[in-house]
């Protein structure tokens, strides 16, 4: 699907929120509008989210990502979500290549995320990108859900 990724701003705001509710991880974190959107808006205004926009400026999904966010030097994907009508177009693949190219510069580099155990769809994409499981966390975010912390090399 033809898609361009650029920083979200607070325009993108509600429809973030509203891909993210509908979401597994959503439902299962952020059921609370108000909570969701107090962590957008601050990773927006950390310049950490990332939107994926059609050809009319729809946006059909999001990354949120911190370039340090594991032991202060490894980039982290902590969010990736797809409007769900788009899921299974690629646009998933194509936020997280984004990550990988713009999160680190280094060609030693290491990217980590965490997926629930719940979320087998999203592990089984991860693990067909070249991410690995290295670790169980279990109760993490929450008590009852466990999750994979996953890392992958670069080159």
């Amino acid at each position: 699907m033809n898609i361009h990724i650029q920083p979200a701003d607070m325009k993108y705001i509600d429809s973030c929120i509203e891909i993210l509710q509908k979401s597994n991880l959503g439902k299962a974190y952020f059921s609370d509008r108000e909570k969701a959107a107090d962590m957008l808006t601050y990773a927006v205004g950390q310049k950490n989210v990332y939107v994926a926009l059609n050809e009319n400026e729809k946006c059909l999904g999001f990354i949120y990502y911190m370039t340090n966010g594991v032991f202060g030097s490894y980039p982290y994907l902590h969010i990736v979500v797809v409007k769900e009508e788009y899921r299974s177009c690629g646009i998933g693949k194509q936020l997280i290549k984004y990550f990988e190219d713009k999160a680190c510069d280094s060609s030693s580099a290491k990217y980590f995320l965490t997926v629930d155990d719940f979320n087998l769809r999203a592990k089984k994409l991860y693990e067909t990108l070249g991410y690995r499981c290295v670790g169980e966390l279990p109760d993490f975010y929450k008590n009852g859900i466990n999750c994979y912390l996953m890392m992958k090399r670069r080159g």
